[in-house]
């Protein structure tokens, strides 16, 4: 479930100066335009484009993607894009829609070419048949955090490679050279990651919200809680003391959090538990030092199995 979206006074008044005229055909000179909602897929673009694309992300890495208002500088930007490029799953829900229909942008609506729904082509974790509000913030096709994992944001690369070379025939050798550099750095990387990971491979970890399933899946911990009663529902003391006893047989040793969580309950859990508390940077830009997602995933590795 999602939060039911906002619209802001001055999102009415930039929506209403945005007229059609304003929807000018780009140049085939011109840089292709790309917003994402999330930096993850912003970065992912700029290395595949290079100077063929400008690429920029409505949610900054350090904001919780859930719950981003949706602001006349997301209008204006969703108004000159020519490719958008989403998480989906209901990540974006609450705000995303007042963007897409005040940018008023035939080009990057649902059904169009200039929309890429990245959780198309990942392998989607927490599938729930029927989802209701009892559940908590769950979403029903899957889990949306996907952008957690290496290997799913190499199969989102490839499909920003694809739809770049749709939109931009005349750039292909360009994308295919991003795409053939990315590639290879990712198997370089990745290699490397899972090794450092490898003795870890069985560890339990306590998340604070259910962020972080596919990363675990990838790299073999053992995610076996979450401070979280139910998705978006903040912890209780009362919770987390029925954490603590839950899982005191598993060893946790670590805890894992984003940055815009709060970290009150998840010190005490670490404290009474034994555990290490790691703010890790689900997205690029979440923490300083984290503008690529190369960057974002060796501070993550560096964090979990520090040399």
């Amino acid at each position: 479930m999602s939060p039911r979206p906002r619209v802001s006074l001055l999102v009415r008044v930039t929506a209403a100066l945005l007229g059609p005229s304003l929807l000018v055909a780009v140049p085939a000179t011109a840089q292709l335009r790309v917003v994402t909602t999330i930096p993850d897929f912003a970065a992912i673009t700029r290395e595949l484009g290079g100077s063929r694309v400008t690429a920029e992300a409505l949610v900054k890495g350090s904001q919780d993607p859930h719950f981003a208002d949706a602001r006349p500088s997301m209008i204006l930007a969703a108004n000159r894009a020519q490719l958008l490029v989403v998480a989906g799953l209901g990540l974006e829900s609450g705000w995303l829609p007042v963007v897409m229909t005040q940018a008023r942008n035939p080009s990057i609506q649902l059904g169009a070419r200039g929309y890429l729904d990245a959780s198309q082509v990942v392998q989607l974790r927490d599938v729930v048949a029927r989802a209701d509000r009892a559940m908590g913030d769950v979403h029903g096709g899957g889990n949306p955090h996907f952008y957690t994992s290496p290997a799913e944001l190499h199969r989102v690369a490839k499909a920003i490679h694809a739809r770049l070379v749709e939109l931009d025939p005349e750039g292909r050798a360009t994308y295919d050279a991003g795409w053939t550099q990315f590639d290879a750095r990712y198997r370089t990387k990745t290699a490397g990651w899972l090794q450092r990971l490898a003795p870890l491979k069985g560890t339990a970890i306590v998340e604070y919200h259910k962020s972080w399933v596919y990363f675990l899946a990838w790299s073999g911990i053992r995610g076996v809680g979450a401070l979280e009663p139910k998705p978006g529902i903040p912890p209780s003391p009362a919770h987390v003391a029925k954490l603590l006893a839950q899982v005191a047989p598993l060893g946790v040793k670590q805890v894992w959090q984003e940055v815009y969580q709060p970290q009150s309950l998840s010190k005490l859990f670490a404290q009474r538990s034994g555990a290490t508390l790691l703010i890790l940077p689900s997205m690029v830009g979440a923490l300083p030092g984290t503008d690529t997602i190369w960057a974002k995933f060796d501070r993550m590795v560096d964090a979990i199995a520090p040399r």
